[in-house]
C-alpha cells in the first residue's frame, strides 16, 4: 500500500452508506483526507458555488473546485455534478419524464430485466468499468448507456462512455445521470468524450505531442519503452486514469473535468508522467525495476493503482504544469486530427483495408438508420404528375429545351457536354431553367464531410456526381437541402431518412440508366402489402457526421465515409436499382456538387 494511504486518516464515518445511492456498495471505498483537520479553510458547500456557477463566473469556479478537496463522501457531488454538466448542454433542456419515455421506447418497460441488456457497439467490453456498483448498479449504467445510444446515433466509438457513466451513478440516481451525459456528449464548447475512433486515437498522439513539452519526462518514458515504442504506452493514456487511479483521485479528478472538459484529463496524464519520472529515474527504485522487468506499460499502470502522490497533490502537480493553455492544447489537437485524416486518404494500407466489406459501412449511424427503415415515415411526397414525367430506369433524352443552356458554362471534372446533355434531361424542367453553380468539389475544397457540409447544406435540390478510381461515373439529384438531416421530429428525435421522391439517382458510365423513386412506378390499383415494405421504399438521404446515404431499404444506394474517400453502392428498395458500380465498394476519384442559383 502506497505511503500516502497508510499515513491518511481513515474517517469512519456513520453515515458511510447513506452517502450513497442504493446502487451502490461503498464497503471498498476508502475515504481520505489529505491534510490535519484545521489546516485549511472549511470547504465551500454548494450553496457557497451556486450563485458563483449561476453567474457565469467560471474561472473562479474553476479556481474554487481545484482548491476544495471534498472527500469523497461529500453530499456535495449530488448536487454539484449535475449542475457542472448541465451548463453544457446544448439546446432546450430535457422535460421531465423524457429519460423514463425513451426507456420505454428502447425496452418497453421501466423495470430493469433480469437478463443482462446488451450494450450498443461503441462501448469497449474490456473497459465496463464500474468501480463501485452493485449488480443492479452495473444493470443500470448498461441501461442509461444503451439509451444514450439509441439517442445519439452519431456515435461510433467510445469507450470513455461507459465508466464516466458509472461514476456518475455513485453520487446521483439514474435519470440525472443520462442528463448529465446527454449534456457532455452534446456539448459545442468543451469537448468531453470523444465519439470516434479517429477522435479516440487524435486524443492519445495529442497527449504523446504535449508531453514532449516535458522532455525528461517524455524521453524517459521512450527510453523505458524500449521495442514496443511510446505510441503503444500512450495509446493507454486515458485507462491510467479512468481504469488505474484509486477511486479517490479519479473522483477529484472528475470534480474538475466535468467543469473544465478533457484538457483536465491531458494535464492529469502529464502529472502522471512527471511522478512517475520522479520515482523511477534512480535505477535502484522500486518502479525502474517494474519497468525494466515487466514493461513500461505495466509498470505506469501500476504505478497509478498504488499512486503516490495525495489526490490533491496530483492535482497541484497537473495544474502546475507551465505553457499548457486550452489554446495550446486545442492547436495541437487539430493539427494531429488533420494529420491522420490526410494519412487516411495517402496511406495504400489504409485504402487497402478500407476497400473490405468489414471496413466500409459499419458506423453506428448506419445500423441504427437500418433498424429503423421499417418504421420510418416521410414528410413529403411527390405528386402525381411530376412521378408520370420522371419516366423508367432508363429514359432516353427529353427533346431540347431553353433549359440546356445554362450547362454551357459548366467545367466539370467528371462529365462531357454529352453526359451533362443527358443528365440535364433527367432533371425536373423547372429546374433545368437555373443556373447550376458548382457547390463542392474534392479537387478544390478537399476530401472532409464537414467542409461538405459547410458548402452544400443550406443548398435545395443538389445534384452529386462521383467518378471513381475506377472510372465509374453514377451520382444522385437530390431534392432536399442536406441541411435537414438536423431537424427533429415531434418527440425531440432527429429523422433518420428525408427527402422527396423527386430524389432519383443515375448512372452514366459504364451504362446511362436513370433509377426514380419506385413509388412513381405504382400503378392507380395502389395494392395494399406490408407497411414496413411501403417506408422501406421511401428512404431518400440520411447523413451525420461520418457518413451520407442515398437510398435505403435492404440495402444503401450510395454510401460515403467521413473523408469522402470511401463508398458503397447496393440495391436498395426506394430506387430499386442494381448496384451503381460491379464491385460494390469504391474509392472515390472526384467528387462534384452544384446547386442552382436562384431555386
Amino acid at each position: 500500500m502506497p505511503s500516502v494511504m497508510l499515513s491518511a486518516v481513515l474517517e469512519e464515518e456513520p453515515d458511510l452508506y447513506e452517502a450513497f445511492p442504493p446502487h451502490v456498495d461503498p464497503s471498498g471505498i476508502t475515504i481520505l483526507t489529505d491534510s490535519p483537520p484545521g489546516k485549511k479553510a472549511p470547504l465551500k458547500t454548494f450553496e457557497e458555488l451556486q450563485p458563483i456557477l449561476q453567474q457565469g463566473r467560471k474561472r473562479e469556479l474553476k479556481l474554487l473546485i481545484r482548491e476544495n478537496s471534498w472527500p469523497i463522501n461529500s453530499p456535495i457531488r449530488a448536487s454539484l455534478w449535475p449542475a457542472l454538466c448541465r451548463q453544457h448542454q446544448h439546446g432546450k433542456s430535457m422535460l421531465d419524464g423524457f429519460y423514463w419515455d425513451m426507456v420505454t421506447q428502447v425496452f418497453g418497460t421501466v423495470e430493469l430485466p433480469d437478463k443482462p441488456i446488451m450494450l450498443p457497439p461503441f462501448v469497449e467490453a474490456t473497459h465496463c468499468l464500474g468501480y463501485h456498483l452493485t449488480r443492479k448498479g452495473r444493470a443500470v449504467a448498461d441501461r442509461v448507456v444503451s439509451v444514450l445510444g439509441y439517442a445519439c446515433p452519431d456515435i461510433t466509438y467510445s469507450p470513455s462512455l461507459y465508466p464516466i457513466t458509472a461514476a456518475l451513478l455513485h453520487f446521483m440516481p439514474e435519470e440525472e445521470c443520462y442528463h448529465c451525459m446527454a449534456s457532455l456528449v452534446a456539448s459545442k464548447e468543451k469537448m468531453f468524450i470523444t465519439q470516434t475512433k479517429l477522435l479516440n486515437e487524435v486524443t492519445w498522439k495529442t497527449v504523446m505531442q504535449i508531453a514532449k513539452k516535458h522532455a525528461s519526462a517524455a524521453q524517459h518514458l521512450s527510453r523505458l519503452s524500449g521495442a514496443i515504442g511510446p505510441e503503444r504506452i500512450y495509446a493507454d493514456w486515458q485507462w491510467w486514469i479512468l481504469a488505474a487511479l484509486p477511486f479517490p483521485h479519479l473522483v477529484r479528478v472528475l470534480d474538475c473535468f466535468f467543469h473544465e472538459g478533457i484538457k483536465v484529463f491531458y494535464r492529469v496524464a502529464l502529472a502522471i508522467l512527471i511522478l512517475f519520472h520522479k520515482h523511477s529515474t534512480n535505477q535502484n527504485s522500486e518502479w525502474y525495476a517494474e519497468a525494466t522487468k515487466n514493461g513500461v506499460d505495466h509498470a505506469v499502470d501500476k504505478f497509478c493503482r498504488n499512486m503516490p502522490a495525495s489526490p490533491t497533490k496530483l492535482l497541484r502537480t497537473a495544474f502546475s504544469i507551465r505553457a499548457l493553455s486550452s489554446q495550446y492544447i486545442s492547436r495541437v489537437f487539430i493539427k494531429t486530427e488533420m494529420t491522420l485524416k490526410s494519412k487516411q486518404v495517402i496511406t495504400g494500407s489504409r485504402l487497402v483495408r478500407s476497400r473490405s466489406s468489414d471496413n466500409l459501412p459499419t458506423s453506428q449511424s448506419q445500423v441504427n438508420i437500418q433498424m429503423m427503415s421499417h418504421t420510418l415515415t416521410i414528410r413529403e411526397r411527390m405528386s402525381e404528375e411530376t412521378c408520370k414525367q420522371m419516366g423508367s430506369h432508363s429514359p432516353g433524352p427529353r427533346a431540347l429545351s431553353m433549359g440546356v443552356y445554362p450547362i454551357q458554362a459548366i467545367k466539370s471534372q467528371i462529365l462531357d457536354q454529352s453526359e451533362l446533355f443527358t443528365l440535364w434531361s433527367w432533371l425536373p424542367v423547372r429546374i433545368t431553367m437555373y443556373q447550376p453553380v458548382l457547390l463542392y468539389t474534392t479537387e478544390e475544397h478537399g476530401c472532409s464531410l464537414t467542409t461538405f457540409y459547410v458548402r452544400v447544406e443550406h443548398h435545395e435540390p443538389t445534384l452529386l456526381m462521383i467518378k471513381t478510381c475506377n472510372n465509374e461515373v453514377f451520382g444522385a439529384y437530390c431534392s432536399t437541402r442536406w441541411f435537414e438531416r438536423n431537424q427533429k421530429d415531434e418527440r425531440g428525435n432527429r429523422q433518420a431518412y428525408f427527402g422527396t421522391g423527386e430524389t432519383f439517382l443515375f448512372s452514366l458510365h459504364p451504362a446511362r440508366a436513370k433509377y426514380p423513386w419506385v413509388g412513381c412506378a405504382k400503378n392507380d390499383s395502389k395494392e395494399e402489402g406490408d407497411t414496413r415494405t411501403a417506408h422501406a421504399n421511401s428512404l431518400f438521404m440520411a447523413a451525420d457526421n461520418t457518413m451520407i446515404t442515398i437510398g435505403g431499404g435492404e440495402g444503401q444506394a450510395i454510401w460515403m465515409d467521413e473523408n469522402i474517400r470511401f463508398g458503397k453502392t447496393d440495391r436498395c428498395s426506394t430506387f430499386n436499382n442494381p448496384p451503381l458500380c460491379p464491385s460494390g465498394d469504391f474509392e472515390i476519384r472526384v467528387l462534384e456538387v452544384y446547386g442552382f442559383s436562384g431555386a
